[in-house]
């Protein structure tokens, strides 16, 4: 029984010893892995730095009513061209009906009052005629009529007011809304029979239109806080607006905010600026999604390769590639890097024209 064993053993070890000789043999004349390469070329890099944003009018009014009440007609269209001073709107006014009969009630006792003192102004100045009265009496009861007279235009006034929104001959100030600026009509977010609330100091009222000139635009968007130090104001830039097929607009930088402002990702975005050159011929809408570009470094003609060919050490964190040698292996080579564009990269040091980088995807036979 214990030969039996002995001998099973034995059998058991040499078959395993068979099968790592097997996996070795097998691993040892595996064909060679083949890798594609790449040479380094001169081409023109240019570094930029991409702010995400839109595009807005710089002069943007919103036309607010002065008084309350009902939108009894809109005399333009969103789209429409307006000047300075058109008509954009009428509002009907809806007095409110206890201010409108306490104003009625004033009104009437103001009247009373005057027509009191009208003939008692009247007996006297009859009874000054005739000596019977002295002047500083008489000239006591003309004050009073005249202060009479002065509270009931008071009254009327007060009740004209709030029955047609403003004294009698002046009603159209406050119930006609007029463009306070030329430009195109960008929105009209009532129509006709909305009730509308005057703009006053604790109401910011109730938007009737908006009007923008759409000839003098701004570029408003942001960078983040690692390339905010890049860029200076008054450097030109360029506004690509990927609604007009790519259109670059030529514009000029003129703010960068003081102060950051973190995303909901945690990351710090500054807000930046620019005035936009504007070609007449080019349908512009506001809100256009843009993208802005500013050059901040740029070279011509220079040594490079594609930025995907460049692996980093774990440890030094040093840039390198691997260089095919003449046996078909390959060696790791340090290089030292200039400016890249996210696409080629400069390599400053490292490498020579004719020498073959590794390209880290496996060539595949086609089946």
């Amino acid at each position: 029984m214990k030969k039996f064993l002995k001998i099973s053993f034995i059998v058991v070890v040499i078959i395993l010893f068979a099968l790592v000789l097997r996996y070795f043999y097998k691993a040892n004349n595996r064909p060679a892995e083949a890798f594609k390469t790449e040479k380094p070329f001169y081409t023109s890099i240019a570094n930029k730095v991409v702010a995400t944003g839109s595009l807005n009018p710089e002069e943007e009014v919103e036309l607010k009513p002065q008084i309350s009440g009902i939108v009894n007609d809109i005399l333009v269209q969103e789209g429409d061209l307006v000047k300075k001073g058109d008509l954009i709107a009428k509002i009907r006014i809806v007095p409110n009906e206890q201010a409108l009969n306490s104003a009625s009630s004033r009104l009437n006792s103001a009247r009373l009052t005057y027509e009191n003192a009208k003939v008692v102004f009247n007996r006297n100045k009859s009874l000054y005629d005739k000596g019977v009265i002295s002047e500083q009496d008489f000239e006591n009861n003309k004050l009073s009529f005249e202060q009479a007279e002065e509270s009931l235009d008071q009254a009327k006034n007060d009740y004209q007011i709030i029955k047609k929104g403003s004294i009698s001959g002046g009603s159209e100030a406050n119930t006609n809304i007029i463009a306070q600026i030329s430009g195109t009509v960008l929105e009209i977010p009532v129509r006709v029979g909305d009730q509308v609330i005057q703009s006053n100091n604790f109401n910011a009222g109730t938007t009737i239109a908006t009007i923008a000139d759409m000839s003098k635009m701004i570029f408003e968007g942001t960078v983040d806080e690692s390339e905010v130090g890049k860029i200076k104001e008054g450097e030109p830039i360029d506004v690509i607006i990927g609604a007009l097929d790519e259109k670059k607009l030529p514009a000029k930088l003129n703010f960068i905010a003081p102060k950051g402002i973190s995303d909901a990702a945690g990351a710090v975005q500054f807000t930046i600026k620019s005035d936009v050159e504007v070609d007449p011929n080019i349908n512009i809408r506001a809100g256009y999604s843009a993208n802005a570009e500013i050059n901040i470094a740029s070279k011509d003609s220079i040594f490079s390769i594609k930025e995907s060919l460049v692996q980093f050490d774990r440890i030094t964190e040093k840039p390198f590639v691997e260089v095919k040698q003449p046996d078909g292996t390959f060696k790791k080579q340090d290089v030292k890097l200039g400016i890249s564009d996210g696409i080629n990269v400069e390599i400053q040091d490292g490498l020579n024209p004719d020498d073959e980088i590794k390209v880290w995807n496996k060539i595949t036979e086609q089946s």
